[in-house]
């Protein structure tokens, strides 16, 4: 049986278990998960929160974090301004990238989610809307939600990986870890 460790990871926490070679030291795995032999599937960026998927297999690791399995990953986006449908239909069919085209994503409006508190708060503009949007990607370039958000025009503010795969956030707290059992 291999381990599989959902972890929701806060916002500011790197993905890994140690930060070594700088002088201030930032929140990383190590301050949350104290689980022998387990190593993140894929990464989340520092500056977003949600679904971090951690395993003791390597088989199990390459099928969550290759590209070649096109594993599908949720996000809630909270983009400024208020996307068109032309963009929401851009989104879907793939956004030119500076290292290509992405492959097609889904993508919809939705309503805000019962998120919890992000510490710091997103800051917001009084004269410019904010909107939510649920994207889903099959592939994993670096930052590459933010980048795609940025290339329709509509920044991202906040973002929330929600699921990879089967495997969701729901019912656990930022900070947070549930071990999910796993046959290989």
């Amino acid at each position: 049986m291999a381990r599989l460790i959902l972890f929701n990871k806060p916002y500011d926490v790197l993905s890994q278990f140690t930060d070594r070679g700088t002088d201030s030291p930032r929140a990383t795995l190590s301050d949350f998960i104290r689980v022998p032999g387990v190593y993140p599937a894929g990464r989340l960026d520092r500056d977003s929160e949600g679904l971090l998927l951690l395993t003791d297999n390597g088989r199990l690791q390459a099928q969550i974090s290759s590209p070649k399995f096109k594993m599908p990953k949720s996000y809630l986006v909270q983009v400024e301004g208020d996307p068109a449908d032309e963009t929401i239909t851009a989104l879907r069919r793939g956004v030119e990238l500076k290292d290509g085209m992405t492959l097609p994503a889904g993508a919809e409006r939705i309503e805000p989610p019962a998120l919890w508190p992000r510490n710091p708060p997103v800051r917001f503009r009084k004269s410019v809307p904010d909107t939510w949007l649920k994207l889903t990607i099959r592939e994993g370039r670096n930052r590459q939600v933010r980048r795609m958000t940025a290339a329709v025009g509509h920044p991202t503010l906040r973002l929330v990986r929600w699921s990879i795969g089967d495997w969701t956030l729901d019912g656990i707290a930022p900070g947070e870890w549930r071990e999910v059992e796993v046959r290989n």
